[in-house]
């Protein structure tokens, strides 16, 4: 039912459970991390819809505790610019081979974990168009990886907005985006029942992840571990990137 062998879930549950830990740390973190690392053993069509369903389950009971503290100027022009461009996400990823996504895939992590370890910042909140492109972006992303997540904290931790309403703006529309592309993934064919069972088998390691990362933050110093997150996350773009290339050159 889950259209896989039991090493691949096993797998699956291993990086699940990271990913969780870092959502649980960070606030963001699991799409990224968690479809770069499935990506390696599983087609991306067959794990995003999971991968949102998951994403909702572990920010919507943050909602109330952060409603006073989202920027919502910012997440209206985000959410509208991620509305327009998620559905040619979605065409891409039903229509472009999977070689060449996983190749883009890759480039596009590296070069997000490169900005956001390289300190990237704005003196001022960006104004409605630079908004509104950023949300397309987000929404390209977000359609054909499941990874909405780097444009926008990238825009949110590089102003002056402050972390606490950057942390809650990022939630916020992670719950937005990730519901507007599964309607999307829906609409294009992509949510079979098998995304149910996948979503069921993974919810119970992502929320331990989740509970360790709560934990985890007490005690860790948060400078180390951002910087352990982007050398991961870079290792993970690359060995995609290059799994995708290997693809490319033997056809």
């Amino acid at each position: 039912m889950l259209g896989f062998g039991p090493p691949v879930v096993a797998y699956a549950v291993a990086v699940v459970i990271a990913a969780g830990f870092v959502r649980g740390y960070s606030g963001f973190g699991f799409s990224l991390l968690a479809i770069t690392a499935l990506s390696l053993a599983m087609p991306p069509a067959a794990i995003l819809p999971a991968v949102f369903m998951l994403e909702i389950a572990a920010s919507s009971h943050l909602l109330p505790g952060i409603w006073r503290d989202i920027h919502w100027r910012s997440i209206g022009w985000l959410v509208l610019g991620c509305f327009v461009a998620t559905p040619l996400g979605v065409y891409l990823l039903a229509s472009v081979p999977e070689a060449p996504m996983k190749v883009a895939l890759g480039l596009f992590v590296l070069a997000s974990a490169i900005l956001l370890a390289r300190g990237f910042a704005l003196k001022r909140m960006p104004g409605n168009a630079a908004t509104f492109a950023t949300g397309a972006a987000a929404g390209l992303l977000n359609g054909s990886f499941g990874i909405a997540g780097p444009p926008v904290v990238l825009f949110f931790f590089s102003t002056p907005a402050g972390a606490a309403i950057g942390r809650a703006s990022i939630i916020a529309f992670f719950i937005a985006t990730d519901a507007l592309g599964l309607l999307f993934l829906w609409q294009g064919g992509l949510v079979t029942e098998a995304s149910f069972w996948r979503f069921g088998v993974f919810l119970a390691p992502m929320l331990l992840g989740v509970w360790l990362g709560n934990r985890g933050f007490i005690h860790a110093d948060p400078a180390v571990f951002r910087r352990w997150t982007l050398r991961v996350l870079m290792l993970m773009a690359v060995l995609t990137g290059a799994q995708g290339l290997m693809a490319l050159a033997a056809a």
